[in-house]
């Protein structure tokens, strides 16, 4: 009998044997993943040109079809911090609605998460050359301003576990940590700074009954031991061959977390051809996933705005399903 699509993916993030390849791709009308969100305001509505988060932001957009970007700092200067007013999470409001949100999740593993975690939160509010440069030179002022973040993901994290408990499996985030060349910070100032702050969150979900997965862009390499020490269960990477060499890097650390990956969103997907996505979605399934586990497929959603035709999603589709390694193991095929 085949696996449920909860049993698939918490196999997969587990390495404990899915029966196939688990699948997030909404575009194409399937996944294996159902999200249950609370009432992030996020980047707010799209038709909109400006629109401000609940902590203050304000996003703008241009005439091409994106999520915007942060404009407006709310504590570029720190002399609002003495007026800033703080999102509460234990605001009712925040949940409304919730419940009404798992309709259609039968059988599904059930995602909730937060948008901004840390890193990106605190230099949307601060301003990003701000917040590198306190790291520096205003450390005491950041770690205040890096702690109250923390303290309002760690209150959504217990409400949403007190109102549905393990009836959720997982906690998504988006923090975005790397260039094209490099992380924007050393891994000793990460260590120091941010690690800890990580682990906080981390447990927490973990003690939630949940798994971690996290977004984020970049060459992040330098950094992934530490995410992984401190319990990172799914790592979403959307350029992977921003790495170099896709083998080297799936020796370093296939089997040391799930990856949920798919052919790079800046190179291989605008640019290359048909045959050249095929053969990336081989390369990935044969050096990041693992016999027991290890990788879940995950289109990237805005692909208008990265200039991805959804001809090109489905060639990238059927090529990870061609090379599904645990479908074709129980069909005794060879991949």
């Amino acid at each position: 009998m085949p696996m449920s699509a909860y049993e698939v993916v918490r196999r997969a993030i587990e390495f404990t044997g899915p029966d196939r390849l688990p699948v997030r791709f909404t575009a194409l009308g399937l996944s294996d993943v159902h999200s249950v969100g609370w009432n992030q305001i996020g980047t707010g509505d799209h038709a909109l040109a400006e629109t401000l988060d609940e902590w203050g932001c304000t996003w703008r957009r241009s005439e091409v079809k994106n999520m915007g970007q942060v404009k407006g700092h709310p504590l570029a200067d720190w002399d609002a911090l003495a007026r800033f007013r703080w999102p509460d999470p234990d605001d009712p409001a925040f949940y409304v609605g919730m419940e009404e949100r798992f309709a259609g999740s039968e059988g599904k593993y059930i995602n909730t998460g937060i948008f901004m975690l840390l890193f990106e939160r605190m230099h949307a509010l601060r301003g990003f050359e701000n917040t590198l440069t306190d790291l520096c030179w205003e450390p005491g002022r950041l770690a205040s301003l890096a702690d109250r973040i923390v303290d309002f993901d760690l209150g959504i994290i217990a409400n949403i576990s007190r109102r549905f408990g393990r009836r959720i499996h997982g906690f998504s985030f988006t923090d975005d940590w790397g260039a094209e060349r490099a992380a924007f910070v050393s891994r000793s100032m990460w260590d120091r700074f941010f690690k800890p702050r990580y682990r906080r969150i981390f447990d927490a979900i973990h003690a939630a009954g949940w798994h971690v997965w996290m977004h984020t862009c970049g060459k992040v390499d330098a950094l992934l031991d530490s995410l992984i020490e401190i319990g990172v269960d799914v790592l979403n990477l959307q350029q992977p061959t921003v790495f170099g060499d896709l083998a080297a890097f799936g020796r370093q650390f296939a089997g040391c977390v799930c990856f949920e990956s798919l052919c790079d969103i800046q190179q291989t997907l605008p640019f290359r051809d048909a045959d050249a996505i095929r053969a990336e979605a081989e390369l990935l399934l044969s050096h990041w996933a693992t016999p027991y586990g290890g990788f879940i497929l995950s289109d990237y959603g805005d692909g208008q705005a990265i200039g991805v035709p959804i001809e090109k999603k489905q060639i990238m589709l059927d090529a990870f399903l061609a090379a599904d390694p645990w479908a074709n193991a129980s069909r005794g095929t060879a991949t």
